[in-house]
């Protein structure tokens, strides 16, 4: 019962797609990019229901300030163990052999793909969720009840990371397909089950109610891209090894350092506002969090869609179409991000009443931080950008020293002016940090390309 409603929800999600308008068409730049913008913004809307759900559930932000840093290890793990490959060279690698009709190398590298990544992560989570009471200790401030649900909320965390082992690998497939309707419906129904969790299951299991509905929204998200994958054309192969995992295994190494250096600071950010006045994590977040709706709905999304076309453009040897691609993404992020941000800065009112942050108490502070965490969000969008179109042509290394010198530089920032500014002082540091990290990317990123336009228009060999 539970997979025939799986597939009819697949089913007509596909016939929607099939019907919609023609600007709105998945398989165009502007289309892919309306699709992904439209998905995020369902699941931004989502994410704001869940924050102020939460705020108002547990009073004090007490509670908010363990769930928001407890997933900060796991996420950290997660990005360097994963995402360090799945984000960054799984795509061009799946997109090369989609250039050159070859279906089954693509069933047979994502099949390779889960199979080490679920084998690689599973036993380092389980390492660390067993040693999690020893070192938690260690990453944060908090002491007593909150330090000891920091560890049960950490290890619960780790869990529904594993399960996104397989449930992003599903979602890299679906961006090379160019489905980004399942792809982007998909997060909304994971951040359904917080709020569900939150809801319903908070009056019978307490503080642990929220993340047990994460944990259930993880299942249903690996569940439904799974089903989605196998509608669109994937079959698992007799044969799980290919090639190409050796090449991503390579690839994937200066990832590695970078996606680590962007959760280490987050995680140092939540280490310095432990320490700071209760609720200064749970601030600094949902201030972030509205930053992120900019990003994610203008950035991410023109990003997302403008991925497969460079990396298929990159694998023909495209230079020019190429960047054109890049030009017209950054073109269009700017001009909707320019005014989205100074937009945002307007309505601090709003969102903080949309979070439940509108008291005397917490507002003053909560927009302080909203406002420079504003400014930072054409830069992050373009970076999103610029760091794909390195990945298109298979370079991991440059972005990587540029993205761990920002890092650095951000913590480094937020560090120096905690004892002035407090608070303030990080989302000041990530700002900074963000303009650095996109002015040098788009710099050399048009130098890359300008300098394959020179060369023959030949296609490029697929990885071995």
């Amino acid at each position: 019962m539970i997979n025939k409603s799986i597939m009819s929800f697949c089913h007509s999600v596909h016939d929607f797609t099939v019907r919609v308008p023609a600007f709105l068409h998945q398989h165009r730049l502007m289309g892919g990019a309306i699709v992904l913008a439209l998905t995020q913004f369902g699941a931004s809307l989502a994410g704001l229901f869940r924050d102020n759900l939460l705020a108002r559930t547990f009073p004090g932000l007490g509670v908010v300030d363990v769930y928001v840093a407890s997933f900060r290890p796991s996420d950290l793990l997660f990005q360097i163990c994963i995402m360090s490959a799945l984000g960054t060279v799984f795509v061009p690698i799946l997109a090369a052999h989609k250039a050159h009709g070859r279906r089954s190398e693509i069933d047979q590298v994502l099949t390779g793909t889960m199979a080490m990544g679920g084998a690689f992560f599973g036993l380092i989570a389980l390492g660390l969720g067993l040693g999690f009471p020893w070192i938690a200790g260690y990453l944060v401030s908090f002491t007593g009840t909150d330090l000891a649900l920091y560890i049960r909320f950490g290890q619960m965390a780790l869990l529904t990371n594993f399960l996104f082992v397989f449930g992003n690998a599903f979602g890299q497939y679906l961006i090379t397909e160019q489905r980004y309707w399942m792809y982007g419906i998909t997060p909304i129904l994971y951040t359904l089950g917080t709020i569900a969790g939150t809801l319903w299951l908070t009056p019978f299991y307490g503080v642990y109610g929220p993340m047990m509905g994460t944990v259930a929204g993880a299942v249903a998200l690996v569940i439904i891209r799974a089903t989605a994958v196998f509608h669109y054309g994937f079959r698992i192969p007799k044969k799980i090894w290919h090639p190409d995992l050796h090449n991503m295994g390579i690839l994937m190494l200066p990832r590695m350092f970078a996606l680590g250096a962007l959760q280490l600071q987050l995680l140092l950010f939540d280490t310095i506002a432990s320490g700071l006045d209760r609720g200064s994590i749970t601030i600094n977040a949902y201030a972030r969090n509205f930053q992120s709706v900019l990003v994610g709905i203008a950035g991410i999304a023109l990003a997302q869609s403008a991925y497969s076309l460079m990396s298929q453009a990159a694998a023909r040897g495209e230079a020019k179409r190429f960047k054109i691609y890049v030009e017209k993404g950054l073109g269009i992020m700017l001009l909707m991000l320019i005014p989205a941000s100074i937009l945002l800065m307007a309505l601090a009112p709003v969102a903080a009443r949309l979070v439940h942050l509108q008291d005397d108490t917490w507002y003053p502070v909560f927009r302080t931080a909203l406002i420079l965490y504003a400014i930072s969000a054409s830069f992050e969008s373009a970076s999103h950008l610029l760091l794909r179109g390195f990945y298109a042509y298979k370079d991991t290394v440059t972005p990587a020293i540029i993205v761990v010198s920002s890092a650095f530089l951000s913590v480094g920032i937020a560090w120096f002016f905690t004892a002035r500014l407090a608070v303030f002082s990080l989302p000041l540091g990530y700002s900074l940090g963000q303009i650095l990290q996109a002015v040098i990317l788009g710099i050399l990123l048009m130098w890359k390309i300008n300098t394959k336009s020179r060369m023959p228009a030949t296609p490029s060999p697929v990885l071995p």
